[in-house]
């Protein structure tokens, strides 16, 4: 069993933080979904001088057996090349994250070959998942262990000064993965829940639609136990993500969620224990299908819509200078008292 170590939110920190806001010279709540996303960080923090000064995107990296059921574009060996060039710094992340200085941390926790360049992290469980279309992803011991590791991650990290985390992933197939997770979790038709991923035929989709309805007739996954749906359908990429946000809730600290694949591993993590919805930052809308319905369950507002599709955390660390920006007119704007104005007043109770 996963043993997480449950912390509150700091409810007198997000009062002193919203009293701050209020204070500030502008219109109330002015800067919107934004506020409250400062507001819930310094909830997780635990004082309203909220810092997100040091930041990562950590981007776990694993292969599907279920490319060999012709669901992607391209094969497997993409995983690694991909993988390798995170690593160099080559990779759109990469410029991404260096524009929002966060760092990109690329974890190998299930690439199917061993990889030599330096910069990855090697915390690799198995070469790859096996096909879901005919056997279970992963055994529960392997679930198990790739979430730890994802948590572990987050402690080290929290350890070594940062203050905000992106989630990211790489892997060939995922987005197929994802979906029959999607699809069980959420109890909806296949279809309604799957994309075209990096780009399908139609012809393509409709084979990606019938390998997703093939693997959960063949695994019967139990909607009611996360763990088991993760392991019979999904990825380590997917359980080290979630992972990633259970570490959140127990080491109090922020995870960004990234595009549809992420979105996944928060509604795994939310169905395994609620509370680390909490510690969880929404940041785009991807325009995979299922992204609308899992925002809506976890009740979660994405401020960037932008019809992105291109995972690696990117959409993660766009949300990171949109932050900053706020951070800036949060601690350093003039406020009502010392331009001698008198203040708005709050009408609304919430």
């Amino acid at each position: 069993m996963l043993e997480i170590r449950e912390r509150n939110l700091d409810h007198s920190a997000m009062i002193d933080s919203k009293k701050h806001w209020d204070n500030i010279a502008k219109p109330i709540g002015s800067l919107g979904v934004f506020e409250d996303l400062i507001i819930k960080i310094a909830g997780i923090q635990g004082s309203k001088n909220v810092d997100i000064g040091k930041k990562a995107v950590v981007i776990m990296c694993s292969d599907n057996g279920v490319v060999k059921e012709n669901v992607t574009q391209t094969d497997s060996s993409v995983t690694a090349i991909v993988t390798e060039n995170f690593a160099k710094g080559i990779a759109s992340i990469n410029q991404m994250a260096a524009a929002a200085g966060a760092k990109v941390i690329p974890v190998d926790i299930g690439i199917n070959r061993d990889l030599t360049v330096p910069g990855i992290m090697n915390r690799k469980i198995s070469y790859g998942t096996g096909n879901i279309a005919k056997e279970a992803a992963m055994t529960m011991e392997q679930v198990l262990k790739a979430v730890e590791t994802g948590m572990e991650i987050v402690k080290d990290l929290k350890d070594e000064g940062y203050k905000i985390i992106g989630t990211g992933e790489m892997g060939i197939g995922n987005t197929t993965t994802s979906s029959a997770v999607a699809s069980v979790l959420l109890n909806l038709p296949v279809r309604e829940v799957t994309g075209k991923g990096a780009g399908l035929s139609e012809v393509g989709l409709k084979n990606k639609i019938r390998v997703i309805e093939e693997a959960i007739r063949f695994n019967r996954p139990d909607p009611g136990k996360p763990l088991e749906v993760l392991a019979k359908l999904g990825g380590y990429d997917i359980a080290g993500m979630v992972g990633l946000y259970l570490g959140g809730l127990e080491h109090s600290i922020p995870v960004v969620i990234d595009g549809v694949i992420s979105s996944v591993a928060a509604l795994l993590a939310a169905r395994i224990n609620r509370e680390a919805v909490n510690y969880m930052i929404p940041s785009h809308m991807s325009k995979e299908p299922a992204s609308i319905k899992i925002m809506e369950e976890l009740g979660l507002t994405p401020v960037v819509y932008g019809n992105l599709a291109l995972g690696e955390g990117t959409g993660a660390a766009l949300l990171f200078p949109l932050l900053d920006m706020v951070l800036k007119v949060y601690h350093f704007n003039s406020t009502f008292e010392n331009i001698n104005v008198k203040a708005y007043e709050r009408f609304d109770t919430k």
